[in-house]
């Protein structure tokens, strides 16, 4: 694609599979071709990384405000400073990158982790088709402006009434701070098939993900989720999806 990327973020309440569905969305932007990919863990728990089975030495969080007022070397500034220590934090994989928000160093807020990357991701977004954002549960990245707006949220949730109220409170919210609402879509997962119907409402799902064997043997085998067999019914139901993700990539108007 030639146009900016095309920004996805995760959301839900705890325990839905968000970091699965964000996985196998990266595995699946890959194998469609539409590289690089730039993963973001927004969510101070970090574990996207271990989902795509990479290793993270440093986090924007770890990184100190005063170092960034002190330490800048002659003939630099701020800004290519600033543009400089985050690539030493990028991650680099086969086909995508990898930034973590990873948790402030002693008792410090996020605000200066939270404009890092902010910053960070407005410098180097253009090197990217898509970027796949794993917020932590609840709207804060999306109502502090870190992450922008996203050109899609997809809410991740399980089916069910507990489901389709923390569904709508996100939407509200969302829907709130200004994300219009065609670009809000719910994703289902871990369906169990063959279980009884559940009241999903007026929720179309753009994805419904299936409850698979492969992905609790990767959780209790500690192996990346990302590298579940292509046939298992979590990869290859994510992988409708990211094609659907990827049309509406394409279709959206220039800007």
């Amino acid at each position: 694609m030639s146009k900016r990327p095309f920004t996805i973020a995760l959301s839900g309440k705890g325990g839905t599979g968000k970091t699965t569905v964000s996985s196998l969305l990266v595995r699946s932007f890959i194998d469609a071709g539409e590289i690089p990919v730039l993963a973001v863990d927004a969510d101070p728990n970090a574990n996207f990384h271990e989902a795509l089975g990479v290793e993270v030495k440093e986090t924007l969080g770890s990184m100190r405000e005063e170092a960034f007022s002190r330490n800048i070397p002659p003939g630099m500034n701020r800004h290519d400073y600033v543009r400089f220590r985050f690539r030493q934090a990028l991650v680099e994989s086969n086909g995508f990158d990898l930034v973590a928000m990873g948790r402030p160093e002693g008792t410090g807020c996020y605000c200066f982790a939270n404009d890092l990357l902010s910053e960070c991701m407005m410098q180097l977004e253009r090197e990217y088709h898509f970027i796949v954002i794993d917020t932590e549960a609840g709207m804060e990245h999306i109502s502090r402006g870190t992450i922008g707006k996203p050109d899609v949220l997809l809410i991740v949730s399980d089916p069910g009434a507990r489901g389709l109220r923390t569904i709508a409170r996100i939407r509200e919210i969302a829907t709130q701070l200004g994300l219009e609402a065609s670009r809000i879509h719910v994703v289902y997962n871990r369906y169990k098939a063959g279980a009884a119907p559940v009241d999903i409402g007026n929720e179309l799902p753009i994805a419904i993900i299936p409850e698979d064997p492969a992905v609790e043997a990767a959780d209790l085998a500690a192996t990346p989720v990302s590298q579940i067999p292509e046939l298992s019914p979590a990869r290859r139901d994510v992988r409708a999806l990211a094609e659907k993700l990827i049309k509406i990539a394409r279709d959206r108007p220039e800007e």
